[in-house]
């Protein structure tokens, strides 16, 4: 699928902020639902992305940055692989060939935001020596610059990208190996396995799992849509509410309790 100039115009802008919002997670420009949603908005080709970009989500939760070990870019990962699907023209069936591509994209990734952090330490000792000389004028200004870096880390490989052209991506993808599609897929598949890991062990609390677990029993079911599906989760999350307000006002008349009704019922088993 060929792009006109300001379709690239506008890809590059997303993949500036996601490379911004890398550092910055104020708006989260840089998370795989709303950085490869963006590319499809502004290519015309939003469902493929928005399946890519949920798709990389899930494989999104396990790439956390622990200690000084850096994570996988998710945002390169996700500007990288949604640009990818849009130009091969494949449309909703160039998903897995997008997300097997997207993991050696985000370890790539993490090479550039390596170097760009390092380059950020120099800048602050200049913010520091300006700080010294009391020029609040050039720390701002440095840290424009710092943000900016952060944002064409991103926004070149895009534009890289782009200017290769749909031929030569679409040539690529047709030549990769199906050992090495699949292999990277099966190899997603099991970060897909770490990231639920970290996920329930946030919510691993004994009010939560019945939730859970009837979570997973609604999801199998398949005349569910995604939006019944959210209705059912909010009805439920008002209906816990609410049970926990009459438990909670229950227990300070002297009710004995912790004053969580569910919990309550989970603590008698």
């Amino acid at each position: 699928m060929a792009l006109n100039a300001f379709q690239m115009i506008l890809v590059v802008l997303v993949a500036f902020l996601a490379g911004m919002e890398g550092i910055l997670d104020e708006f989260h420009f840089h998370q795989p639902v709303i950085a490869c949603t963006l590319i499809g908005l502004v290519t015309g080709q939003l469902v493929p992305c928005l399946i890519l970009g949920g798709s990389l989500q899930m494989l999104a939760l396990g790439w956390a940055n622990i200690g000084a070990a850096v994570a996988p870019d998710a945002a390169l990962a996700s500007v990288a692989s949604a640009i990818i699907l849009v130009l091969s023209g494949q449309g909703e069936k160039g998903v897995n060939t997008a997300i097997a591509v997207a993991v050696p994209l985000a370890i790539a990734g993490l090479l550039l935001t390596i170097i760009a952090r390092t380059l950020a330490t120099g800048i602050v000792h200049f913010m520091d020596k300006a700080a010294e000389e009391g020029s609040f004028r050039k720390v701002e200004m440095w840290h424009i610059i710092a943000i900016i870096m952060q944002g064409l880390r991103i926004a070149i490989p895009a534009a890289l990208i782009l200017a290769v052209g749909a031929d030569p991506v679409r040539s690529l993808l047709a030549q990769m190996p199906i050992w090495l599609t699949d292999g990277l897929a099966i190899g997603g598949g099991m970060v897909v396995a770490v990231g639920y890991a970290m996920v329930i062990n946030m919510i691993a609390t004994k009010e939560v799992w019945p939730f859970f677990a009837l979570g997973f029993v609604l999801a199998a079911i398949p005349q569910l849509t995604l939006i019944a599906l959210g209705t059912i989760g909010v009805v439920l999350a008002l209906v816990y509410i609410t049970l926990s307000k009459v438990g909670g006002s229950s227990n300070g008349a002297g009710g004995a309790g912790t004053g969580d009704p569910v919990g309550d019922i989970i603590d008698k088993y």
